[in-house]
């Protein structure tokens, strides 16, 4: 697998994560008992990372051999 590859990859897997969590978020303002809020709210947490990783990983992958790629405080070019 080549990097451009890998790129769409991180970017599809991105794509399901943020549907994911719009379905979660519309899913909570239905509940109506404290425990699912919590419930809901825990899988929103542990989700959110996962996307900015993959938004993250998408785009250094995908610019990675060019000379002007950003630094990136948690993955380096």
């Amino acid at each position: 697998m080549t990097l451009s590859e890998m790129s769409l990859s991180y970017r599809d897997s991105a794509e399901v994560l943020r549907l994911r969590l719009i379905e979660l978020r519309l899913a909570r303002r239905q509940c109506r008992t404290r425990k699912q809020i919590q419930a809901l709210d825990a899988r929103i947490r542990a989700l959110s990372p996962l996307l900015r990783q993959c938004r993250e990983l998408a785009a250094l992958t995908q610019h990675y051999y060019e000379r002007s790629c950003p630094p990136n405080e948690h993955y380096r070019c």
